[in-house]
């Protein structure tokens, strides 16, 4: 069996609104992740196979396009769930209708409704219909590796999803 990894780094903000604390484990009550942050993510997708193909397991350049949707779509965005309490306070004026959904799980709002002073706000939003914590970050983003490799046959083991340079999720195929 052979592993191969590649890593990706991107800046988002996500609010993790369902946040509680054991507070004989936190040592204080502060619910920090349920506040607007950012993060320097870091995504490494591992491949595999039994067997190779010209020598590899898939040649890197076989996840470029993975490297355009997070540069593209999640870097310097605002990941925020739909169902969030706070979602119409933070995204005023937004309804379901105004959103366009993509099969990889997330919605953008539609653009097309609104004056220039608008488009600085709403662009910057990736909505989707999960608590944005780094476990369904995880789990969301190895849905989108697999989808796109199995075309090539390619299976992905897992995914690492890196919030910070010391926490970590793992999610497997």
């Amino acid at each position: 069996m052979w592993k191969i990894s590649k890593e990706f780094d991107f800046c988002y903000g996500h609010r993790v609104w369902s946040q509680t604390l054991n507070v004989d484990f936190s040592l204080d009550a502060c619910l920090m992740c349920r506040h607007l942050h950012g993060h320097q993510g870091k995504v490494i997708v591992y491949l595999e196979a039994t067997t190779l193909k010209d020598g590899m397991v898939t040649d890197f350049k076989h996840l470029n396009w993975f490297k355009a949707f997070l540069d593209d779509i999640l870097d310097h965005k605002f990941i925020i769930d739909i169902n969030d309490p706070l979602f119409s306070t933070i995204v005023p004026n937004i309804k379901k209708e105004n959103l366009k959904k993509f099969d990889d799980g997330y919605s953008l709002v539609d653009l097309t409704p609104f004056r220039d002073e608008f488009l600085e706000l709403y662009e910057s939003f990736i909505i989707v219909d999960f608590v944005p914590t780094s476990e369904n970050l995880s789990a969301w983003l190895l849905k989108i590796v697999q989808n796109k490799m199995k075309e090539i046959n390619i299976k992905v083991s897992h995914i690492e999803f890196l919030e910070t340079p010391k926490s970590k999720s793992t999610f497997y195929a």
